[in-house]
């Protein structure tokens, strides 16, 4: 005995059930192409953040401070200097904090993720946690251990990556 032709309703299901296979497959195409998408402005803001602020490492208030603190031959020479002109309340004290506090904001952006700790390895190297050692007496003798504490915690993390061959 032969099969009956399909009906009205069993045709509008197939065509129907067809139509939404492919409304289902666009709609999962699209959302790894909006996933690509975020992923790239993400990266791209990313990019653009760090560019501006590691323009500012060699901008002449940073320069002017690195010029400052290369004038000592120690860390201990930095520490006295610093605790010196920050009890004078000095203008030298003033320049010196910029390097602490554009330290101290790249680790708040490497902590918010708005920056990669690999990023900043790559940009920077291992300048941050030398940069750490150099001013960690000088903090200590100032202010208490305490202080800066998110420059520390990212020259910490970054002495734990693993070198990475050039």
């Amino acid at each position: 005995m032969l099969a009956a032709d399909p009906n009205w309703a069993e045709q509008l299901t197939a065509i129907a059930t067809a139509v939404l296979a492919v409304g289902v497959l666009g709609a999962g195409v699209a959302a790894v192409f909006a996933g690509q998408q975020v992923r790239e402005a993400r990266q791209n803001r990313q990019a653009q953040m760090a560019a501006e602020f590691f323009r500012r490492w060699n901008e002449e208030g940073l320069s002017e401070t690195r010029r400052l603190v290369a004038s000592f031959s120690t860390s201990d020479e930095l520490a006295e200097a610093f605790k010196r002109y920050t009890a004078a309340n000095a203008p030298e004290a003033w320049v010196m904090y910029r390097e602490l506090d554009y330290f101290e904001q790249l680790a708040a952006l490497e902590r918010t993720g708005a920056f990669d700790v690999r990023m900043i390895e790559l940009l920077i190297g291992r300048t941050l946690p030398a940069r750490w050692d150099l001013w960690e007496p000088a903090l200590r003798a100032t202010h208490g251990v305490d202080t800066y504490p998110l420059f520390r915690d990212l020259a910490r993390r970054m002495r734990t990556l693993p070198e990475r061959d050039a």
